[in-house]
């Protein structure tokens, strides 16, 4: 039995250091790409509004943006089936290099629908940096898979430094055309990604893989898929749905766009900081309590954004809901790879992500037109219907599981 530990040692020790060396890379990865959705989503309505036709189009490109994530994700997952996931992150950081050299045209020419097409391919790369987290989880053991996926979410920590403050200190570089610059130096910084990717060593798709397992029809029926599903869902609905409104609010507001700039840096932070955590959260209480702590943190950030329109009130909303975010979004993605069988993983992720990010569109489009008719605080009210959908399905989860158990 000894000799047996011992000859089994260098390999298991090899396969941890390639395990870490895969997440490093990953975490890092998601860093630098989520540079790509700050850019855009610091920069995306405020552009809209200097370029569209109509005032009530000005969020428009980031509608479109999310459009580009939830048209991406089911052809990003049949392309990681079949080729393997690197093949599939090759081309969303191709497409990341795209959109940025299209937003700066798109700035420079003063072309609305040349913006809403860099949108959304920044939209294809953003669905393809968040299938890293599910990437980090196949090549992890069961045990460390909730940590392996959130070790890769942190990463965004960074991201919410580096977004932000491109956008700062490059957004009068290429004056007069506000943004201009800040476009070209998100389409570097998905260059440097992309020769990051290239060391990340994943096993290509088995046979079994490629052939798929179960119908899909079957998985998605399974309750614990469902409610997965929905706390996604919703706790991604509502983050874009409010995030994408608030620089527009705090610009009709009088308030600086350096001050929407910090304010959602600290947004971006508050979404990817508790990852250094939430696995270990989940593995100690279990998902649907933290993605029940997290819509808890998301109907206060509703609750603080209705007390003022002063810039404190904006940043505190814009923390919590980050803060929401994330333990909804972590715990929900937990959930998912509850679901599935191994031979299954891609087209069962690349689903959720498609259901997550096709719904989250409608608020994006939603949201921007809502603003200009009707105001901030009806923003804000309106965010309290699907929470309610999403803490309803939760009591209904656990219900379910106390009959069973």
């Amino acid at each position: 039995m000894t000799t047996i530990t011992a000859s089994n040692e260098p390999g298991q020790a090899e396969t941890l250091r390639r395990e870490r060396g895969n997440v490093l890379r990953l975490a890092i990865c998601q860093a630098l790409a989520g540079a790509n959705s700050t850019v855009v989503y610091a920069t995306g309505a405020v552009v809209g509004d200097m370029l569209a036709p109509s005032k009530a189009l000005a969020t428009m490109p980031i509608s479109i943006f999310v459009v580009g994530m939830a048209l991406c994700t089911l052809p990003a997952g049949a392309v990681a089936q079949r080729h393997g996931r690197r093949a599939a992150f090759m081309l969303g950081t191709g497409c990341g290099v795209l959109a940025g050299l299209l937003g700066a045209l798109a700035v420079y020419y003063a072309a609305f629908w040349v913006f809403c097409a860099a949108t959304f391919f920044g939209g294809v790369y953003a669905a393809v940096v968040l299938s890293f987290r599910f990437a980090a989880a196949d090549c992890a053991a069961p045990a460390r898979r909730p940590r392996a996926l959130s070790a890769v979410m942190a990463g965004g920590v960074f991201a919410g430094v580096i977004g932000p403050q491109l956008v700062t200190h490059t957004m009068d570089l290429w004056a007069p055309h506000l943004f201009a610059a800040t476009y070209v130096g998100q389409a570097a910084v998905a260059a440097i990604s992309a020769f990051i990717l290239l060391g990340v060593k994943l096993p290509m798709p088995t046979a079994a893989e490629r052939a798929g397992g179960r119908p899909l029809g079957v998985i998605v029926r399974q309750p614990r898929f469902i409610l997965a599903i929905i706390c996604g869902v919703v706790s991604y609905l509502l983050m874009n749905f409010l995030m994408t409104a608030a620089p527009l609010a705090m610009k009709f507001c009088g308030l600086s766009q350096e001050s929407a700039n910090l304010g959602l840096q600290w947004h971006v932070i508050a979404m990817y900081g508790p990852s250094f955590w939430t696995g270990r959260l989940i593995t100690r209480f279990g998902a649907a309590k933290v993605v029940a702590a997290g819509l808890i943190l998301t109907g206060a950030s509703s609750a603080v954004g209705l007390l003022g329109i002063d810039v404190a009130h904006f940043w505190a909303t814009l923390i919590l809901l980050g803060l929401g975010w994330n333990f909804g979004f972590v715990g929900a993605s937990a959930m998912v790879l509850e679901c599935h069988r191994p031979e299954e993983k891609a087209r069962v992720q690349s689903f959720n992500d498609f259901a997550v990010f096709g719904t989250m569109a409608i608020g994006s489009f939603l949201s921007g037109g809502l603003l200009s008719s009707f105001g901030w605080n009806t923003v804000l009210w309106l965010s309290f219907a699907p929470l309610l959908t999403a803490v309803l399905a939760l009591v209904a989860g656990r219900y379910t599981a106390t009959r069973r158990g």
